[in-house]
């Protein structure tokens, strides 16, 4: 489904997510059109691991790679400089890209399957409370979405902390 440009919610560490390719861009364009949501504002990706993240990484030095990398897997997405070749739909107008290796066994399982990171975004209308169940994400989002997995979110009852690496500073607390 995703590698025919499917958009589909998926179960996190926190809340349901919606997801697609990162490298097509009408895959993007349709989930941020979803969400009524603004390309500038940038998205998360996640992986299955974090040789998944590097193609879309910038330079970073071994200090903030190991602070970076002792956080993962778990509900922890860093802002990391983006690689040059990283597409603007995906980083918005920022010269970071936020990216997580998720500790939640379906999302992590989804990543591996796909041979590659998903975008990752909350499954609401922006600014809307996100979908913690296979169930509200059908009904409020239904019709758009090629896919729902059903399954269990984790733990956290917010979205994943977000901290900026170059600095330490904690973006979006959880």
């Amino acid at each position: 489904m995703v590698h025919a440009g499917g958009v589909i919610a998926y179960p996190t560490e926190s809340v349901y997510g919606l997801g697609c390719d990162p490298t097509d861009g009408a895959a993007v364009m349709r989930l941020l059109a979803i969400k009524r949501r603004s390309v500038k504002l940038g998205l998360i990706l996640i992986a299955a691991d974090f040789a998944q993240l590097q193609p879309y990484i910038g330079t970073i030095d071994r200090v903030t790679l190991a602070r970076v990398a002792r956080s993962w897997p778990g509900p922890v997405t860093w802002l990391l400089p983006a690689a040059e070749e990283t597409p603007a739909w995906l980083c918005g107008v920022h010269d970071t890209i936020a990216v997580r290796v998720t500790a939640h066994p379906l999302a992590a399982a989804l990543c591996a399957a796909a041979g590659h990171p998903l975008v990752s975004t909350s499954a609401n209308r922006h600014r809307e409370p996100p979908a913690r169940t296979a169930l509200q994400v059908r009904r409020r989002l239904g019709a758009d979405i090629d896919l729902i997995l059903n399954g269990h979110v984790g733990t956290l009852q917010r979205p994943t902390e977000i901290r900026d690496a170059r600095t330490g500073r904690i973006v979006r607390p959880s």
